[in-house]
């Protein structure tokens, strides 16, 4: 997951977590999985459980599926040493239609939601105190993205940087906001 993520392959990641076919993490969880399996084929329909030797329900080996979660569908990642600074660029999945994610970091809680609805795009943010975020809302120009109702020239808290492949990019200090973006 986090390979196709750093080759820009997103929406192979995305179809891999939805399919329900073999082999996929749908599979899985259709068939009774709440852990990641040490193999794909740990147990199908056609065969049944595999070798007892190799063949682990509880394993680490594809979990990165959650750090690809909280990195692309959340869009959190440090943008220096020990999140003193984060950047927040969601990956909306056309499947979903909300996300939430959240990471306790080592200064507190850094937490996105986004959700789309009526063609809105609606990106709640949590950033904690002493902290800065750099945030890339999806939107076509600056005009369509408000906070809490604000057109972001007026928002509190937050400064508009540029409009960059796409994405609003504010910059916002610590605390919630929410940013929607009109159709």
């Amino acid at each position: 997951m986090l390979v196709l993520a750093k080759i820009g392959r997103n929406d192979v990641a995305c179809r891999l977590l939805h399919n329900e076919t073999f082999p996929s993490w749908g599979f899985s969880i259709k068939h009774g999985a709440t852990s990641i399996w040490e193999r794909w084929d740990g147990w199908t329909p056609e065969k049944g459980f595999q070798d007892a030797g190799m063949n682990s329900f509880a394993h680490y080996s594809f979990g990165a599926v959650y750090q690809w979660m909280v990195e692309n569908l959340g869009g959190i990642r440090s943008g220096a040493p020990a999140y003193k600074e984060i950047v927040i660029a969601p990956t909306i999945d056309p499947k979903l239609t909300t996300a939430t994610v959240g990471y306790n970091s080592i200064r507190g809680l850094i937490k996105t939601r986004w959700t789309r609805e009526g063609g809105k795009l609606t990106l709640e943010v949590t950033v904690p105190a002493n902290t800065t975020a750099t945030v890339r809302i999806p939107a076509a120009k600056e005009a369509d993205v408000t906070e809490s109702g604000k057109p972001l020239s007026s928002a509190e808290g937050v400064k508009f940087e540029k409009m960059d492949a796409g994405a609003a990019v504010v910059t916002v200090s610590g605390g919630t906001y929410r940013f929607e973006v009109s159709p």
